[in-house]
């Protein structure tokens, strides 16, 4: 399916001048506004960093002004079949890539100064298409979401990106056993990611989860 080039809410380096780039990735039902608080957090601390947070290409069923990168079966049990989200993850790729290309291109960097962040869906997004880019990224931070198509990454190909992985313990949308999954199929790329499973945590980022990504972002962008 080919859809509109993306583009999403924005945030200017506060230095004036970037050197590096936050892309982040919303879940199922949300759009960019939802995740660019994050941005607006860490910004003070990255002052020569970008921050994006895009706006999925699909309108979606559950929300008036909500977005989708793919669409979902109805499914009140939480998780979905793997190959459900591997044709979910394929249906945007090749549009979200070209928006990092663009966006790379806009700033003059490239994959090595830039940052996926996504939730849930985003975060199935963001770990496909970064797993996949041409070169490594600074890193990717998988908040509450699912590796798609774990069993299809090649070892030969996948670009060794770090990753940070967290996830609520009491997710129950999508369980945290995702986590576990996730660690296992990277470890086999030979990508060791960093990973944290927080106590008490629904589906969501809390302030834990929040300065856990502020600790990866300073070590692998500054």
């Amino acid at each position: 399916m080919s859809h509109k080039p993306l583009d999403g809410v924005r945030l200017e380096a506060l230095s004036g001048k970037a050197d590096s780039l936050v892309i982040l990735l919303h879940g199922y039902g949300a759009n960019g506004d939802d995740l660019i608080d994050l941005g607006r957090q860490w910004a003070p601390h990255l002052t020569n960093t970008a921050f994006v947070s895009v706006h999925a290409p699909e309108s979606c069923p559950i929300s008036p002004t909500g977005l989708q990168w793919f669409p979902l079966t109805h499914n009140p049990g939480g998780m979905r079949s793997p190959e459900e989200y591997w044709q979910g993850v394929c249906h945007s790729e090749d549009v979200l890539q070209a928006f990092i290309d663009s966006e790379l291109e806009k700033l003059g960097i490239d994959e090595t100064s830039c940052v996926l962040v996504g939730f849930s869906q985003g975060t199935m997004m963001a770990l496909h298409a970064g797993l996949r880019r041409k070169k490594q990224l600074a890193g990717i931070i998988a908040y509450s979401g699912v590796l798609a198509g774990s069993e299809k990454l090649d070892p030969e190909t996948a670009v060794k990106s770090p990753v940070l992985l967290v996830h609520g313990e009491d997710d129950p949308v999508i369980p945290v056993e995702a986590l576990s999954l996730a660690k296992d199929a990277l470890r086999t790329i030979d990508i060791d990611p960093e990973w944290h499973i927080v106590d008490g945590l629904g589906h969501g980022i809390d302030g834990l989860g929040f300065q856990l990504g502020h600790n990866f972002l300073k070590r692998v962008l500054l």
